[in-house]
């Protein structure tokens, strides 16, 4: 008796055409399974390096380098990402993308992202020494916390 065939039933074969959406985590680990030539489970910069010239990705993530992107992945710089790693980072980042996108593409082109107008004030509060407390240096206050 075989037990081998019972492997995987159920499940829809993995298809990489277009017109099937599948969710980002998913098309993630599709994508570090094609990465990985070795089944290691881990991938290298080498082998990520490889991929981003063979494999045409978003122009986002073009734009971004393969450099920047691998840092993201491997912030301990240790040469090599887990798939678990490589999944939640890379959907984590083409999300960022897919916002900066939808913040600069439209209507308002240069309008810039909430977060960075929120930084931005809170940051000249924080020049003029006003402090989260609503109180100054200079003896003026302005309440930060209504």
């Amino acid at each position: 008796m075989s037990s081998v065939s019972a492997v995987g039933g159920g499940m829809p074969p993995v298809s990489t055409g277009a017109s099937i959406r599948m969710p980002p985590a998913q098309k993630m680990s599709a994508l570090f399974d094609k990465i990985d030539t070795s089944g290691s489970g881990t991938i290298t910069k080498a082998q990520f390096e490889q991929a981003f010239q063979s494999m045409n990705p978003p122009k986002g993530v073009q734009q971004m380098g393969a450099d920047s992107v691998w840092a993201k992945l491997d912030p301990n710089g240790t040469g090599s990402v887990s798939k678990q790693d490589f999944v939640t980072g890379m959907t984590s980042q083409m999300s960022q993308i897919r916002q900066q996108h939808h913040h600069h593409g439209g209507g308002s082109q240069n309008a810039p992202a909430p977060s960075a107008t929120i930084t931005s004030s809170l940051n000249s509060l924080n020049s003029l020494g006003i402090t989260d407390s609503g109180s100054s240096t200079s003896g003026s206050s302005i309440n930060t916390t209504a």
